[in-house]
């Protein structure tokens, strides 16, 4: 059974998630300000990320990408948002970590700070980096890297299966593996959609629909 020195992992869609009529709500009104309907499915690609980059996908249906998150986020009510927030039942796996636990996150920090308060999960944490234009956005190592260097388990990851055996990247989209593999680290898929839902496959070092099926595994080398 395999075991790591350190946990990172994502939030939305991955320990959490955000009720769909909360979600069609915000969407309906984003489609009202731009002048062009968003459908429940597409709502739903966007919000989860579904089928890559959710930018790409945008430009695809013809919305300007830049005035789309512009409306986005001031549509969005940092409140609202914790209100309609859910946690996953597997995901108390996380309170059991023994070691170093860190969350790296898109969620910017105005909407995670509410989720993580209400839902009562900040202790669960040892560290919190929300992704910046300064940070970078995964699959680009750097908020990976930083959540390590503030869990003081930094390292000289070189790529190879023995540098990544060290810590682990848990998240629900194909960018937290990519970031996990950037940063030296193994990488766990937690498919809470299904790839006929998702329209790919994700690969990872392990590929999970829940936390339950690791078992008994442990944050700490034996």
């Amino acid at each position: 059974m395999v075991s790591y020195d350190f946990w990172l992992l994502d939030l939305d869609g991955t320990l959490v998630d955000v009720e769909p009529d909360y979600v069609s709500g915000v969407f309906d009104e984003v489609g009202d300000r731009l002048g062009r309907g968003f459908t429940d499915r597409e709502a739903e690609i966007i919000w989860h990320g579904l089928g890559g980059s959710r930018n790409e996908q945008l430009a695809e249906w013809g919305v300007d990408v830049a005035r789309f998150w512009e409306t986005f986020h001031e549509v969005e009510d940092a409140q609202a948002r914790a209100e309609h927030t859910y946690l996953y039942d597997d995901a108390d796996f996380v309170a059991d970590l023994d070691g170093p636990v860190g969350l790296v996150t898109h969620c910017q920090r105005y909407l995670t700070d509410p989720v993580l308060d209400r839902l009562d999960i900040r202790d669960w944490f040892d560290t919190v980096v929300c992704c910046t234009e300064e940070t970078g956005w995964k699959p680009d190592p750097g908020p990976v890297e930083m959540a390590m260097r503030d869990l003081g388990v930094a390292h000289e990851g070189n790529g190879t299966a023995d540098a990544r055996r060290a810590g682990v990247l848990a998240g629900d989209g194909p960018h937290d593996i990519g970031a996990a593999w950037n940063a030296g680290l193994d990488g766990i898929h937690v498919e809470r959609h299904g790839p006929h839902r998702r329209g790919q496959c994700v690969l990872g070092d392990r590929r999970i629909e829940s936390f339950t099926e690791l078992g008994g595994e442990s944050p700490a080398g034996d």
